[in-house]
């Protein structure tokens, strides 16, 4: 079944994070990766917010959690920690 990256950033240091994300969308695409929404407007309604929100759809969990281990994306990651507060999760969809 289709997966749902999501994540909620602050970034904390720009030059290190803008480094990250021109590392981790090539790596993300890469992996199967396509992305719905990146850094668009947004209304939080419950919880912590955080300005930059994402979500990249891929085919499956495991195709997922194999980007995030994989060493392109270990490689972005090193500029994005640090760099921002950050959660992020995988959520297999339901369609």
């Amino acid at each position: 079944m289709p997966a749902l990256w999501i994540g909620h950033v602050t970034v904390t240091d720009a030059d290190a994070y803008g480094k990250y994300a021109e590392l981790a969308g090539p790596a993300i695409a890469k992996h199967g990766g396509r992305f719905i929404a990146r850094g668009g407007r947004f209304v939080q309604l419950e919880g912590r917010e955080r300005p930059r929100n994402v979500v990249a759809e891929f085919e499956s969990v495991d195709a997922a959690v194999a980007c995030y281990n994989s060493p392109e994306y270990q490689e972005a990651l090193s500029f994005a920690k640090g760099a921002s507060e950050r959660e992020l999760m995988v959520v297999e969809t339901s369609t």
